[in-house]
């Protein structure tokens, strides 16, 4: 199996330092949310959803819902008023072959994630001193990320995959690794701990675009799989 020692996971998680994970929400219905918020009964919040499509969610209609590399569709308070009810916040994450979720935690919620369709292997990291979590995730298997763990997954199969994710906050935040470094922490503070140039103008531009929500995986399971990424020769 691939990717199941943690040299070789380190060295994912290195080469996903050029890419970014998991759009930031825009709220579509500000208005609303602060009405439902408001509200003081339950009663009152059906009120304001009034209407049967107030209730409904349509995954496949997100800007992220796409197979190429992937995409993280939310289901929460921000993308769908009704959410903000449940206090929680579902996603439907789309792996295309050889695609992957680079380095994250999302620091106000423990997220659930359970496997619909094809082959992703997940990779977790709690805190300083714990072992690295490592599962191999097919249709019906599931696993948990503790809240502000880092983890990541990878699709090594040659077919999409699919998984359903849950997380116990409305507003469950991302913190991509790669993004810190590049965009956050001073550079030469970051370089100088690596002891190497993991944060530059080069990087920047390498990165992929705030929205996509995944990016493609290493060259050896494209080659395998023999995907061609969108632009390349």
């Amino acid at each position: 199996m691939m990717f199941q020692n943690a040299a070789l996971t380190v060295g994912l998680a290195f080469a996903a330092l050029v890419g970014f994970v998991a759009a930031v929400d825009e709220t579509t219905n500000p208005e609303r949310i602060a009405q439902l918020i408001a509200a003081n009964s339950h009663l009152d919040q059906q009120a304001i959803l009034s209407d049967d499509l107030d209730w409904h969610f349509d995954f496949t209609k997100n800007k992220n819902y796409n197979f190429a590399p992937g995409g993280v569709a939310n289901m929460n308070a921000a993308t769908f008023p009704a959410a903000k009810m449940g206090g929680m916040t579902m996603a439907m994450l789309n792996l295309g072959p050889c695609s992957m979720l680079p380095p994250h935690f999302h620091p106000n919620a423990v997220n659930y994630v359970v496997a619909v369709s094809g082959n992703t292997t997940t990779y977790m990291y709690q805190e300083n001193g714990a072992r690295l979590v490592t599962q191999v995730l097919t249709p019906g298997h599931a696993t948990l990320f503790p809240r502000a763990s880092m983890h990541m997954m990878m699709n090594t199969g040659c077919d999409n995959a699919q998984l359903v994710s849950a997380l116990d906050s409305a507003d469950a935040g991302t913190t991509n690794i790669g993004q810190v470094f590049a965009n956050g922490f001073p550079p030469e503070l970051v370089n100088a701990a690596f002891g190497q140039e993991l944060a530059s103008e080069d990087v920047k531009r390498k990165m992929t675009p705030v929205g996509t929500g995944s990016n493609w995986g290493p060259e050896e399971c494209l080659k395998r799989c023999s995907v061609t990424k969108p632009g390349a020769a």
